[in-house]
């Protein structure tokens, strides 16, 4: 995928182990992971997404694509420079996550389920972080296996619903 070309502009992904494309506004990119600001379904922006550049079957962006990205942008919802964040490595992104927008969604190999929360630690194999429930507890700490990662959502409504509802914080140690 030549995702030079495709920066400023929506485009589908396929992936070989997913059902659902996504779609959304290439941000930014690196050999490893794309940032795109997110568009789940019709004209709507949701945050952003994350993706590791394993097991892609192809990017699109033919009519639908387009027609998507006209609307968008006459809602002025295009990205800016302002949406570039740090794509270094796994461990540069969750630390800036974490700190700038303090929670965010993970997604392993399965796109049913999904962790939420914020970095405590990380290494070359294994993610710790804060586990934030979908009633908004934070409920101790989820380990993960950092190759499994796919995919990494945030500033998106469903996270900054629970970020509302959410009372104590994890504690720092």
């Amino acid at each position: 995928m030549k995702k030079k070309k495709y920066i400023g502009q929506l485009v589908s992904v396929k992936f070989t182990d997913r059902i659902t494309p996504i779609y959304g506004y290439v941000v930014d990119y690196n050999d490893d992971w794309t940032l795109m600001k997110y568009n789940p379904v019709d004209y709507i922006i949701d945050g952003y997404i994350i993706f590791r550049h394993k097991n892609i079957e192809g990017c699109r962006r033919d009519t639908d694509e387009k027609w998507r990205e006209k609307v968008i942008n006459l809602k002025g919802l295009q990205p800016t420079d302002k949406d570039i964040i740090p794509l270094t490595d796994l461990e540069t992104i969750l630390k800036y996550l974490t700190d700038n927008f303090g929670v965010f969604q993970v997604y392993t190999k399965s796109e049913t389920a999904c962790y939420l929360g914020q970095l405590k630690s990380i290494d070359k194999k294994e993610l710790v972080m804060d586990d934030l429930n979908p009633k908004g507890k934070w409920e101790g700490q989820m380990k993960l296996r950092t190759s499994d990662i796919r995919t990494i959502e945030f500033d998106t409504d469903y996270i900054n619903s629970l970020k509302l509802v959410s009372t104590t914080k994890p504690t720092k140690k």
